[in-house]
């Protein structure tokens, strides 16, 4: 029973990592790291050490002017005799820059190492591949437009 439970809190953690991303939720997102974790994000162009330095880079990598949603799905979760895991997940991401008016989609797979620290499990290592990415501007599909978006309150025009 112990192995199901530990792979229902590292799946949550991941869910955690993505919700916090996507919200940017910086502080609750930085608890997900263990204090050395390492990242190798979009096939290693992004690598990171340490925990600040991570969220550092996503703060400025995501700027409330990118609209995320970032999905896992499909969790292989593998557990070892030492009290560490390893994880591999599909992912789906969609991005609006609002700035830019581009979208992006894409999908790919996340590989994941997690540890236990003082009983919680983090993420020691994270980082994806790639399967596709496109992108578009988005002023090509004039009736695209964002009726709601959590870092811009809408404004009431009455």
């Amino acid at each position: 029973m112990t192995e199901l439970a530990d792979i229902e809190l590292i799946k949550r953690l991941k869910y955690k990592y993505l919700r916090c991303l996507d919200c940017k939720k910086w502080e609750a997102l930085a608890v997900c790291f263990s204090e050395d974790a390492v990242t190798s994000y979009a096939s290693g162009a992004y690598r990171f050490k340490g925990r600040e330095n991570i969220i550092s880079f996503l703060k400025e990598a995501l700027p409330k002017t990118l609209i995320t949603m970032h999905q896992g799905l499909q969790p292989e979760i593998e557990l070892s005799e030492d009290g560490a895991a390893k994880g591999t997940w599909a992912f789906q991401d969609y991005l609006i820059d609002t700035n830019s008016n581009i979208s992006l989609r894409g999908y790919g797979f996340y590989d994941d190492e997690y540890i236990k620290v003082d009983g919680e499990w983090q993420i020691q290592s994270t980082g994806y591949t790639r399967v596709f990415e496109e992108s578009w501007n988005r002023a090509d599909t004039p009736s695209a437009t964002v009726t709601e978006n959590m870092f811009a309150p809408r404004v009431n025009n009455s």
